[in-house]
């Protein structure tokens, strides 16, 4: 009868193998998500124990969401961008289409745009100005004119 190995076997896909390098087996790739949630908390120098409380959960289900889940639910997705401070989409690495088309800016945001690179004395001027024509119960009707009351 031949002796048991003394070298530990683990069992990887149905294989037994020995001397596993660093004695651990290899690890899954982690999930995109759970890279950006440990990024977005390392970021902020919270720890997993810390980021757990915070969000009412176990450190074992963070170190679950931040390297294993692959479909978080959308209960956690909502806690942790919240208490990390970022939008569900940069916490889920998605983009949002924008709602309107892109074209130049309207006259007004271009004069508003014009109105910030003035001086602070110019920019206090020109929204004194706004605010007076804003309040005017009168004011003109476009092409200079006062409308009728």
């Amino acid at each position: 009868m031949q002796a048991l190995s003394s070298t530990p076997l683990f069992l990887i896909n149905d294989l037994y193998i020995e001397d596993m390098p660093g004695g651990r087996p290899p690890v899954k790739p982690q999930p995109k998500f759970g890279e950006r949630l440990a990024l977005f908390r390392k970021q902020r120098n919270i720890s997993q124990e810390r980021f757990a409380k915070m969000l009412g959960f176990s450190r074992e289900m963070v170190t679950y969401y931040e390297r294993r889940a692959k479909n978080p639910t959308a209960d956690f997705i909502l806690k942790a961008a919240e208490i990390l401070g970022v939008s569900v989409n940069e916490l889920l690495g998605t983009k949002c289409k924008p709602i309107h088309k892109p074209g130049p800016p309207s006259q007004l945001e271009a004069r508003l745009e014009e109105v910030r690179k003035l001086p602070r004395q110019r920019q206090k001027l020109a929204l004194d100005l706004l605010d007076t024509i804003l309040r005017d119960p009168g004011r003109a009707n476009g092409n200079g004119h006062k409308q009728a009351a």
